[in-house]
């Protein structure tokens, strides 16, 4: 018997398909290859694994064995229409990425179309008349968009129930909401909770042991941040400290304000770390996604002060976005800005460095963010990733290799941060009138290299931005295996953790003793701040920078043990004071 899906000289030597794509071929059509396949079937695979080529594949098959004689795909931008096509084209399928509603009927020269989800929900009729007048495959790239809004779902079902086929595809993790996914299988569990079903699942941590992706060195930036309310009371917080939500969000925002030096440092170190990089790899590009078109601008005048060179600049309303992306996805360019433009499925492999400068926080937002990073082009190369020291994206970069299914019946959160308060944090009122609370006003932010997170492991220890420390991580070689990179950072963090020992007490001696004692030290004065402010109602950032006031010293991310424990004696005075 021959080979099930024997290679098509169409495909050229691009053709040959990943162990994963093969599976997921078997699993619609047989181990054998000679089923026709279910009507319904969803693939999740994590970003930069392939699914484009593997539903490419799946549509030549369908199409060559008259199972379908036309194809439909649904994107979720009008990007992503011009990249299936030219995908497409390049294996004999002739996609119009152009089609309108206006139009009515596909051109005789093309086998489908590709269209977008908001194109499908204005006009839901005239796509089921085309999906009923000749047997139809519907592609669904990033299906989860099929359930943003109830009106999107019931335009998707309308337009595509008498479809033939429909693939559904996904590479980032699904929201818990209220709203079904179209055409997508859902099992109850014992606690009547209703969850999403695959046929078939290629994970971020699959792909990582088969060379499909890249690793992804994430690094993260603390630093103090002090800002003036609305209500003009001025505020001060330590990113990477415990705070409350509210805190959090106003520190972040204050964080990625162009009018203070933290985004500036941490976008410095992200250039430097890209130099390091294109010392093995010469076309390595960087990503900065920012959250709006003013900051985007902003950061892409910092680039230039830093690098010597003009940055991309994309932003969602720009008609020329698609041109501008796939230009410098073709160039050498060092540096793209993006708002909106490239949280999922757009495809430039050789970024390797980016800076997360975007308040959005859900799991579903971060993954497809890290996503434009990890697609693999050669053996060791790695991603670079720079992050906020905030828990919820360090929670996201520590679970790069967990599967989410589509949860139903539970709309609740599980990100840890309410994304309404980082919504209301960037409101900015112009002209207040008489009477209102001042705008938020940041006075100053300032970074510190806090920690990078690799594996599931955390390495470092807090440096100034430009150190001798910061450096031993930013210049990590550009091309090394998943279990050198592992190798290194032990290292590193070993040697940072001797040194540190060696600066405040002479004695090189028992690394492991100092970095715990330090810890140690942070957990009660941190805890002890928190028990402080139940009593009293104080902000936490408030009573740190009391108790910096008070005894002197630094931030407590570049605090020594010793700074740390005359605070812990100062605020147990004050606890001791207040019950006499």
């Amino acid at each position: 018997m021959p080979p099930a899906f024997p290679e098509r000289a169409a495909w050229g030597t691009a053709s040959s398909l990943r162990a994963w794509q093969q599976q997921a071929l078997e699993a619609y059509f047989g181990s054998d290859g000679t089923q026709p396949g279910p009507r319904d079937f969803l693939t999740v695979a994590t970003p930069g694994a392939g699914k484009t080529t593997f539903a490419l594949r799946l549509a030549k098959e369908l199409l060559d064995r008259r199972i379908v004689a036309a194809i439909t795909v649904i994107c979720p931008t009008e990007h992503l229409k011009r990249q299936w096509a030219e995908s497409a084209s390049r294996v004999g399928i002739r996609i119009d990425p152009e089609f309108q509603n206006a139009q009515g009927k596909v051109g005789a020269d093309f086998h489908g179309i590709a269209v977008t989800y908001a194109t499908v929900a204005a006009r839901p009729a005239l796509h089921r008349n085309r999906t009923e007048a000749r047997k139809t495959l519907v592609v669904f790239d990033e299906v989860h968009h099929a359930g943003d809004g109830l009106s999107w779902g019931d335009a998707v079902r309308e337009a595509f129930e008498p479809a033939t086929r429909r693939l559904s595809l996904s590479g980032t993790p699904f929201r818990t909401d209220i709203n079904p996914i179209p055409f997508v299988q859902y099992d109850e569990g014992s606690d009547g909770i209703r969850r999403s079903r695959a046929d078939y699942t290629y994970g971020y941590g699959p792909a990582l042991s088969d060379g499909v992706v890249r690793p992804v060195i994430f690094l993260a930036y603390a630093g103090e941040m002090r800002w003036r309310t609305r209500a003009g009371d001025e505020i001060t917080a330590t990113l990477g400290e415990p705070l409350t939500q509210d805190q959090t969000s106003q520190a972040w925002r204050a964080a990625l304000d162009p009018k203070g030096n933290w985004i500036k440092q941490v976008l410095a170190a992200g250039d430097r770390r890209l130099t390091e990089l294109r010392r093995a790899i010469p076309d390595a590009g960087g990503l900065v996604i920012a959250t709006d078109h003013e900051t985007a601008r902003a950061y892409a005048k910092m680039l230039r002060a830093v690098s010597g060179q003009g940055a991309t600049v994309v932003l969602s309303d720009d008609p020329a976005a698609s041109k501008k992306i796939k230009q410098f996805g073709e160039s050498d360019d060092r540096w793209m800005v993006a708002v909106r433009m490239v949280s999922e499925g757009v495809d430039i492999p050789r970024l390797c460095v980016g800076v997360y400068a975007t308040s959005t926080s859900t799991p579903l937002f971060f993954a497809q963010a890290i996503g434009r990073f990890v697609r693999a082009r050669r053996r060791g190369e790695t991603a670079s990733v720079f992050l906020p020291s905030v828990p919820t994206l360090m929670g996201h970069a520590a679970e790069m290799e967990t599967e989410r299914d589509h949860v139903l019946d539970r709309p609740v959160r599980e990100d840890g941060l309410d994304d309404d308060l980082l919504a209301e944090a960037n409101r900015q009122r112009d002209t207040p009138d008489v009477g209102e609370e001042l705008p938020f006003e940041t006075v100053e932010a300032s970074a510190t290299f806090d920690r990078v997170l690799y594996d599931g492991g955390e390495f470092g220890m807090q440096a100034e931005p430009g150190s001798a420390e910061e450096e031993e991580y930013l210049g990590i070689p550009g091309l090394l295996e998943p279990e050198q990179v592992s190798a290194l950072l032990r290292k590193r963090q070993a040697e940072q953790v001797k040194n540190e020992r060696a600066r405040k007490t002479g004695d090189p001696r028992d690394d492991r003793t100092a970095a715990e004692s330090l810890h140690t030290l942070r957990k009660e004065l941190n805890g002890l701040v928190g028990a402080w402010n139940h009593r009293t109602g104080q902000p936490h950032g408030v009573i740190h920078s009391e108790l910096r006031r008070s005894c002197g010293g630094p931030a407590i991310a570049q605090a020594s043990a010793e700074d740390i424990r005359k605070r812990i004696a100062k605020i147990r005075e004050w606890a001791a004071r207040r019950g006499s």
